[in-house]
């Protein structure tokens, strides 16, 4: 009973750190905490009447502007970035300013309303007690952030996890499955009795597909190189199952790293597994993709532009549109806000447009 109280208190603790729905009784808390801790400090007692109070809210208001630059600016864009010394110089840089803004304060419009003989012999360290004891708040709300975004990090790879899981038996459900592999299978025994060449070459594109999707659609990256080759095969198989149906995919940029960039796998899959379904035109008219991947200052570019019928309608609509969701979802946890995905429906072509960060 003892440790499912303490479990509980201790839960109870980091959601109040973290959880957004505490976020404004974190903050007003800590702003309380903070003005007590001023308030216990002597500096102010050094004015006379309603001017101590000036005092006193004046440095609280510099000190708390310092510590929520310090938590919204310096930490986030310096400190989380990696950016260490940048991080000290513009702390360090902040208090300085900070403590020089107070005593050109206290000097030029309270300096009239000091109480003589007031701690003469500490009045060195008098306005210094404040910033003092404020630096371990400062310290404490970075040490905070820090633990925040670890939790929130840690949340993200679970989620990321579970929803990969997921996707991989969505795909081995949906894309090798015995409908595919037999109308495959059929397309090459009707090959090998008209042209066995032609034969020989589906079928090792067929391997090369069926291994991906086996072995390394299982790792955590794949080359850049291998997605494309995965792609080609893909939409090879298709062209032979359909006709009047063309594909192009083009790499744009230094081929070295196009070579020597990796990817999460399968993550061009579902934008053309779409494009390959609506690009189906029941007319008999020619349809098309074309993809274009791209590589520069280190980010990826991909472009899938596929042919539209409107007349088209998706067979299983329960499920349509669960696969776009999914890999959005997946890259706001692969990437948090540093991609863009924009997709654009006209009536004759259906363009998506990705481009996210590689290292």
């Amino acid at each position: 009973m003892k440790y499912s109280s303490l479990k509980f208190k201790e839960s109870f603790v980091m959601d109040f750190l973290i959880e957004s729905r505490y976020k404004f009784r974190r903050h007003l808390l800590f702003l309380i905490f903070f003005f007590l801790l001023l308030y216990s400090s002597s500096f102010w007692h050094s004015y006379s009447g309603i001017y101590q109070y000036y005092a006193l809210l004046f440095v609280y208001v510099i000190l708390i502007s310092m510590v929520y630059i310090n938590i919204y600016v310096l930490v986030p864009r310096f400190f989380f970035k990696t950016k260490y010394i940048s991080y000290l110089i513009l702390l360090v840089l902040m208090g300085i300013i900070g403590l020089n803004i107070i005593g050109y304060s206290f000097n030029s419009f309270l300096a009239d309303f000091k109480v003589k003989n007031f701690h003469r012999n500490g009045e060195k360290g008098g306005i210094y007690e404040g910033i003092l004891m404020s630096i371990p708040i400062i310290l404490t709300t970075t040490t905070v952030k820090l633990l925040q975004k670890w939790i929130n990090d840690n949340k993200r790879i679970n989620e990321l996890n579970n929803l990969t899981l997921n996707m991989e038996l969505n795909e081995l459900r949906n894309q090798i499955n015995p409908h595919f592999l037999f109308n495959m299978l059929n397309n090459v025994k009707a090959l090998i009795r008209t042209d066995p060449e032609k034969a020989s070459v589906v079928i090792v594109k067929f391997s090369e597909f069926l291994r991906y999707q086996l072995y390394e659609s299982g790792e955590e990256k794949t080359l850049l190189t291998s997605e494309i080759d995965f792609l080609s095969n893909f939409l090879n198989l298709e062209k032979i199952r359909r006709e009047n149906f063309s594909f192009d995919i083009q790499t744009e940029g230094d081929k070295r790293v196009i070579g020597t960039s990796f990817i999460p796998p399968n993550l061009f899959t579902t934008f053309v597994e779409n494009a390959v379904k609506h690009s189906i035109d029941i007319t008999d008219k020619e349809s098309y993709i074309k993809i274009y991947i791209g590589v520069e200052n280190k980010e990826l570019y991909f472009r899938c532009i596929n042919t539209r019928n409107l007349n088209y309608s998706v067979q299983n609509k329960k499920n349509s549109g669960l696969g776009l969701a999914n890999i959005t979802r997946r890259l706001e946890l692969l990437y948090n806000t540093t991609f863009n995905l924009k997709i654009e429906p006209e009536d004759r072509e259906y363009t998506v447009h990705l481009k996210i960060p590689i290292s």
